[in-house]
Order: structure tokens, then sequence, then C-alpha cells
């Protein structure tokens, strides 16, 4: 009896170490091929072709391929500025579309305001272009925006938005070509005309061009993408989570305002929410001289706009940017 424990024994600890052995080295194994990260990132698909302002782009060439791969993945997981730029557009688009389709601009110009500002009427660029559509302060004027000292139209959206629809109507009679226009709005009409001629080119989209401007259409055609399918590209928003639109009082103004603090609280707004409005004021007074004949639009926003109430029911611009589960 003793005898075959001594086997035994022995026996049984080869047998354990053994698969202790395999065990171990089945989980090394396994483990060695689970990811090093805690979240997987997934590329996202080209399609091909998509659609812009009524022109058909195929993405079947290389660098076309490549250019709308590099902006669909990169609003993709920009993900905190790609979610804020769809929140925005519930207050901004619901001001834009409407200009753009009095004018004969095709809605989806609107997502050049997007990539141009990203919805910020108080962007400023370090080359001193201002507002939604970002005007330089030396090609203003020629749209019809006014520039001073103590009123700057580039920052106003709905005058921005009109003089944009001008330059856009100006550069299509020039190119035929809406992708043409687009890249002209970035580039400059001399720039693209000129390098039309020089590389013997029929379309823009085809030229050698600085990487800002080669990717600026791609981006209207990628956040366009999102925009019209925020959940195909991991987006998920409610109701809630959107900007609400702002409604406003209109002030005409025909007489100077000496101080624009007073003229706030008179209006039972803070100058900050004044500014934040009207932000084509640029300084705490506005002068209406007698010969100029000028009169000023302001808008004051209604108490009930100034705060998010519980319960309170967002009016929401494009029911496609909300969550369908």
């Amino acid at each position: 009896m003793k005898k075959s424990l001594i086997y035994i024994i022995p026996i049984a600890c080869v047998g354990a170490l053994a698969f202790l052995f395999l065990s171990n080295n089945s989980m090394e194994t396994a483990e060695s091929k689970l990811p090093h990260v805690l979240s997987m990132t997934k590329s996202v698909g080209v399609p091909h072709k998509v659609d812009f302002a009524g022109e058909d782009l195929v993405l079947d060439r290389y660098d076309l391929h490549e250019r709308y791969d590099r902006e669909i993945n990169g609003f993709t997981y920009l993900h905190s500025t790609t979610l804020l730029l769809i929140k925005k557009a519930n207050r901004y688009f619901p001001i834009i579309e409407p200009i753009l389709k009095e004018n004969d601009i095709p809605d989806d110009f609107k997502y050049l305001a997007v990539i141009e500002s990203s919805l910020n009427h108080r962007a400023v660029s370090p080359a001193g272009a201002v507002g939604l559509w970002q005007f330089m302060p030396k090609t203003a004027p020629s749209y019809g925006l006014e520039v001073s000292s103590e009123v700057d139209e580039r920052y106003s959206i709905e005058k921005s938005t009109v003089a944009a629809c001008k330059y856009f109507k100006q550069a299509y009679a020039k190119y035929g070509s809406w992708s043409s226009v687009a890249l002209s709005y970035n580039a400059g009409q001399g720039r693209i005309s000129g390098e039309l001629e020089k590389q013997q080119a029929e379309d823009g989209l085809d030229l050698w061009l600085v990487d800002e401007t080669t990717r600026y259409y791609f981006r209207m055609l990628a956040i366009k993408q999102v925009f019209e399918n925020p959940q195909k590209y991991g987006f998920v928003l409610t109701e809630k989570d959107l900007y609400k639109p702002m409604e406003f009082k209109k002030v005409e103004v025909t007489q100077s305002i000496a101080d624009l603090t007073a003229f706030a609280k008179d209006n039972g707004i803070s100058y900050a929410q004044l500014k934040d409005f009207n932000t084509w004021l640029r300084d705490r007074k506005l002068t209406i001289s007698a010969k100029s004949q000028n009169s000023y639009t302001i808008l004051i926003p209604t108490q009930e706009s100034l705060y998010y109430k519980k319960g309170e029911k967002i009016k929401v611009h494009n029911r496609a940017w909300l969550s369908r589960d």
C-alpha cells in the first residue's frame, strides 16, 4: 500500500506541472493576441461617389480617395470638435439656410461656414479674416460689408451670409463649377484662375495647390456626410443636447448711442449679452452722422431665450441629428 503511494504522488505532480505549463503557455499566447489599448479605432469607409451642391464626385482616383479618407476619419475621431459643430448648427443653420435659398446658392454651402469658422461668429484668423464666413477687411466692403472702428459687419451673421452669397454668384459665373467656387473662396480667384492656366487644367480639383486649399473642398464633403447621419459616425445626440435657437426683438437704430452699456441695461440685458449677439458693434458707442443716413438693426434676445429651462422642448432644426434609438 505504501509503495503504491510512492509512485502515484510523483505522477500526479508531473501531471499538475504539465497542466500549469500548458495553461500558462495558452494564457500567454492568448494575451499576446489581445489589443494593447482599451478601445478600438476602426477606419471609416470611403464611398464610391459623393455629391456636393448637385455635383457628383467619383472617389476612385487615388488622390481623390485619399483626400476624402483623411477628412472623414479626421472629423469622425475629432469627437468633441465635431460634436460641438452639430450642436451649434441647430442655432445657426436656421439663419443661414433661408439666405442661401433666397440668393439661389446651393444649400450645401452652409458647410463652407462650418469649416471656415467652426460656426463661431466671433472667429478671427491669424491673417485678420473674421466672422462666420471669414472675410478679410480689404475685400469685405466690395461685397457690401461696412468695416470701421465702430462697426464691422463681417461679424453680422445675416449680413456676412448675404455677402458670401454675392461672392459665390460671382465666382460661379466665372468658373461654372461649385467645387471651383469653394476652392477659390479659400485660395482666391486670382490663384485658382492662374493655376488653371499654368497647369493646363480644366477642373480646380486637378490642381497642385497648397495643402490647406487641397484639403478645403474635401473637408466640406466630409463634414456634410457626418452632419447628414451623425449616428453612422458615432455621434449620438438627443434633443436637449442641441443649442437652442435664439429669439430676438429687433431694435432699429437711427440715432447715435453714446453708451452701449446703458442701452443694453435699458433693454433688459447685460452689455456682454448685447455684444454676444451683436458682435459687429466694435466700440462702446455707436455713432450715426446726419450725412451718412445709416441705420442699424440691433438684436435684443428675449428673456426666454437666455435660459435653458428644465423640461423645455428644444426646437430641432434637423431630426437626422438625433439618435433614433
